[in-house]
């Protein structure tokens, strides 16, 4: 064992007489640790982004060496090698990166510490950064000051000072393929291609009638130019202005609150895979004077949702994030339809329709659980080349300042950030899409699929009865149109009656 690791064997021996002092000992142990390697690797194939650090695949700051290779390499090495990884595990080697991940994910961080002093190889895996960052948000919550990586930033905070960089050791020949995928994916630019399709209608000065029958009415997306004119926000919206306004106030940001300053150091140092999304249903209660520097389009102003008043399910958020950050394929809570403003920034959108799920996305059959890839952009490496070879292919757009992008209910979805960037989305419920949200408030399952609100079970009859109250007939109505339009959908026969249909913009996607 390199004696850099010597001077750890007391301090975590030593019995903490605080909470205060266990924490100081726990930095010692990863300070220490930090002395003892350091280094990275990039791979000169992909364009990286210009801060990306080859230390980063294991979120280990500083260093020279190459830390993290892929697999492949070993086997391509011109010099036969061992992998580091095998030689120092031990016992844990038969497990793979993911699910020995998994279970360093169950130690408290003293305990961390400590295994990253056994071996070098256990150092490159217990210093992987996304293990430090469910340590910093279990412990810390949102109050914390981001030092560069979550491991500093742990550090730092238990010790109660700045982490000073480790030494620029080398360690080589570590190879996982698990690894570097985290790395890549946090320090891969999106590539050309992936932003070049635009296959959304773009419309400007559009009118009510004409929206609803050509893109509400048949449930298809639509980007809307020139509606956030009129808007305080888009000038107002500043950095400055939001610090001033929401001062000391906290923001929903993943599985914690934090105040909008501390967020923005995270937002402005961060490299992973995953950044956190600051995505808070509140904001108009907590910042009123967020709440009036915007207004509802005309296109989505029936929201059949306010009649339940104080009891309608979350429908509004304020969204902020780096470029990389975005939500990955889900579609929308409670059979709504939604509208997304970007204020400032970019967003790249991939859509796929309700009966098509995306690539890569298993929705389990009763929708209550959707298995998909890890991170947004490693769905964009292993499964959206596959699209090019489908007969119906996604709609995509890239949304900038001052546009708004309709998603019809039901249909997956993806967001990612391209800049840092600020967003207004809103759910709603019109007629066209009241029957449709009524009978998934009513599904057997329904405690597992509503959404945004305290009582998932009875949501169902609260709403109908409100509506019968507020708008007495209106859900008969619509009964007896549905069954209209379908019965008249039956008359129709033969092939190419279909075939001409189908080529008149009916919603219908097929393979």
């Amino acid at each position: 064992m390199p004696s850099a690791f010597h001077p750890l064997r007391p301090s975590l021996k030593r019995k903490c007489k605080s909470k205060r002092s266990k924490r100081l000992s726990e930095a010692r142990s990863l300070a220490a640790a930090d002395d003892a390697a350091g280094g990275g690797g990039g791979d000169a194939s992909f364009d990286l982004k210009n801060s990306a650090s080859a230390s980063a695949a294991s979120g280990i700051g500083g260093g020279r060496g190459t830390l993290v290779q892929p697999l492949g390499n070993l086997l391509l090495a011109a010099a036969r090698r061992a992998n580091l990884r095998d030689e120092g595990l031990g016992a844990l080697r038969p497990l793979p990166d993911d699910l020995l991940l998994d279970v360093l994910g169950l130690l408290p961080a003293r305990d961390l510490a400590a295994l990253s002093a056994a071996s070098k190889a256990l150092y490159v895996i217990s210093s992987h950064d996304p293990l430090w960052r469910a340590v910093v948000l279990a412990e810390l919550g949102g109050d914390f000051a981001f030092a560069g990586s979550w491991r500093a930033t742990y550090i730092s905070a238990v010790s109660g000072r700045a982490h000073l960089p480790p030494r620029a050791l080398e360690i080589e020949g570590f190879y996982s393929d698990y690894l570097f995928q985290s790395w890549l994916c946090a320090n891969m630019e999106m590539r050309t291609e992936w932003l070049q399709r635009d296959t959304i209608d773009r419309r400007r000065g559009l009118s009510l009638e004409k929206f609803i029958t050509e893109y509400e009415e048949p449930n298809w997306p639509v980007l809307l130019e020139g509606c956030l004119e009129n808007w305080p926000a888009s000038q107002k919206w500043t950095r400055e202005y939001l610090l001033e306004v929401s001062a000391g106030k906290e923001f929903a940001v993943g599985p914690v609150s934090m105040t909008l300053d501390k967020y923005f150091m995270y937002a402005d140092n961060v490299q992973e895979e995953r950044p956190l999304y600051l995505f808070d249903a509140k904001f108009a209660e907590k910042v009123p004077e967020m709440g009036r520097d915007y207004e509802v389009p005309v296109y989505f102003q029936e929201d059949l949702f306010k009649v339940l008043g104080e009891e309608r399910p979350d429908h509004r958020w304020v969204i902020i994030g780096p470029a990389g950050s975005g939500s990955s394929f889900h579609v929308d809570p409670n059979s709504t339809s939604a509208w997304n403003a970007v204020i400032k920034g970019a967003k790249k959108w991939v859509m796929f329709p309700p009966e098509v799920p995306p690539p890569g996305v298993h929705p389990s059959a009763d929708g209550a659980e959707v298995t998909s890839p890890v991170s947004i952009m490693e769905w964009f490496m292993n499964f959206y080349g596959a699209c090019r070879t489908w007969e119906k292919r996604p709609v995509e757009c890239v949304c900038r300042a001052g546009e708004i992008v309709f998603v019809p209910n039901g249909w997956w979805h993806l967001v990612i950030n391209l800049e840092e960037s600020v967003a207004i989305t809103q759910n709603y419920v019109s007629r066209r899409n009241l029957l449709n949200v009524l009978d998934f408030l009513k599904r057997p399952n329904a405690s597992e699929l509503v959404s945004g609100t305290k009582d998932r079970v009875n949501l169902h009859d609260k709403f109908r009865n409100a509506i019968d109250t507020a708008y007495p007939g209106t859900i008969s109505r619509l009964e007896v149109e549905a069954q209209e339009k379908a019965a008249a959908r039956k008359k129709k026969v033969g092939f190419w009656d279909n075939a001409v249909d189908a080529n008149t913009g009916g919603f219908k996607f097929t393979f």
